[in-house]
């Protein structure tokens, strides 16, 4: 599937009414986890896209290109209400929460598992372990606030059981910066991939910043502050990778190709048919959209799109899918890392001085105020443990301990991993 050999349809055609914009959500209760996670994952690529073009529109001084980026984000706009409006009114706060979890381990795994960049896979793989923790984390707090057990939401396609430790995740910012690729020699599952997950977790950041006040009890909202300030750290390793030198341009044209992409993958592997003819009806949508920015690059900076994207045609679909065995040889080989500026190396190879350090001092003054290890003791003080869903003991031998939360994992030196 090449998207720039397809016929596009005309923009203006693709504005929408507002019945158009009001799906029937999906069942909750019935739904397929990974429509869940796909309606999530899109969601948060049209935010990037809407995003990048507001801050395009506020570069650029040229009114007849912002008019067209304009009707190009209003089009994104109306896709991503679409969107949206799949999710039921009666799934809560928490319920969306472990979606979102689900997406971030199990999205992060299938793309590392793809990446041919050592660099960028060492990025996911370096990040997995933190959202497979906050799925641990945000479970044992469904199990304290309501009694319910995540595996069910999950479809039992994963693992809930503890990571690399939340509170190993609080970084100096310095060591969260990376090296970026360039866009004109990386691979094309490379550009995708950094396009994806960057989109994915800023999508995760927004949704724990916007409804941390809104979670009915004090401690959950702490969590979510916790954990949010975490998505942050990820969403700018992520970013970071991504290539600095091209142009706004390029930019909107990869991020075009990008959301065909991912519509072109849902409708390929979605498995409830009303949701797979929305994907396949945005799909279309997009390609108008790539179309348009391909139109853009060339009127105002005289290229092709081919030399942006040299081959436009698609790699596999991406597929959404369990990967315990991937996220337990990852757990099991990592759990102690951390970063350094733009590197990742074992908690025990740090001077004692380094930033890791002095960060934590200053964050984790007190164990009790961290909610994700105080989270984790009250289950425990309840019910006499944590709660997990495991398929075996977790391959760290420090985290099986279901009768008290470790700290130390990937946080203090000298820790057995």
């Amino acid at each position: 599937m090449n998207p720039f050999e397809l016929k596009p349809r005309n923009p203006e055609s693709l504005i929408m009414n507002w019945r158009q914009l009001t799906p029937a959500p999906y069942d909750k209760n019935a739904v397929d986890p990974y429509t869940r996670t796909r309606v999530i994952l899109m969601n948060g690529t049209e935010f990037e896209a809407v995003w990048y073009s507001h801050q395009f529109s506020r570069h650029c001084g040229d009114n007849a290109l912002r008019q067209q980026i304009a009707l190009m984000r209003r089009l994104e706009q109306q896709q991503q209400k679409l969107v949206a409006a799949l999710k039921p009114a009666d799934e809560t706060i928490l319920e969306h929460t472990i979606g979102y979890e689900q997406l971030a381990v199990d999205l992060t795994a299938m793309l590392a598992q793809r990446e041919p960049n050592p660099y960028v896979k060492q990025a996911l793989d370096f990040a997995l372990l933190e959202d497979f923790d906050h799925l641990y984390r945000y479970a044992d707090l469904m199990e304290f606030d309501d009694r319910k057990h995540a595996e069910t939401l999950v479809g039992r396609y994963m693992e809930i059981m503890p990571g690399r430790p939340t509170i190993a995740h609080h970084r100096h910012p310095f060591d969260s910066i990376k090296f970026h690729i360039q866009d004109r020699t990386a691979a094309p599952m490379t550009r995708l991939c950094t396009a994806i997950i960057t989109a994915a977790e800023q999508q995760t950041m927004n949704y724990y910043m916007n409804v941390a006040g809104f979670y009915p009890t004090a401690w959950g909202q702490k969590l979510y502050r916790e954990i949010g300030m975490v998505e942050e750290q990820h969403v700018t390793q992520y970013g970071s990778l991504m290539d600095t030198d091209q142009t706004w341009l390029e930019g909107c044209l990869n991020h075009q190709y990008t959301e065909c992409y991912l519509y072109w993958s849902a409708m390929e592997t979605e498995t409830d048919p009303r949701i797979r003819a929305v994907w396949e009806a945005l799909f279309e949508q997009e390609v108008s959209h790539l179309h348009l920015a391909a139109q853009l690059l060339e009127q105002y900076e005289g290229r092709e799109a081919a030399q942006v994207i040299p081959d436009g045609t698609f790699p596999d679909p991406l597929l959404l899918t369990g990967n315990v065995d991937y996220v337990r040889a990852v757990l099991g080989g990592t759990v102690c890392d951390t970063a350094l500026r733009e590197d990742w190396t074992n908690v025990n190879n740090l001077s004692p001085e380094a930033d890791f350090f002095k960060y934590q001092g200053i964050v984790n003054v007190d164990l009790n105020d961290v909610e994700s290890h105080a989270i984790i003791e009250r289950v425990i003080r309840r019910d006499g443990e944590d709660y997990r869903f495991e398929i075996a003991p977790n391959p760290v031998p420090a985290l099986r301990d279901r009768k008290a939360d470790n700290t130390d994992v990937g946080r203090v030196q000298g820790t057995e991993c």
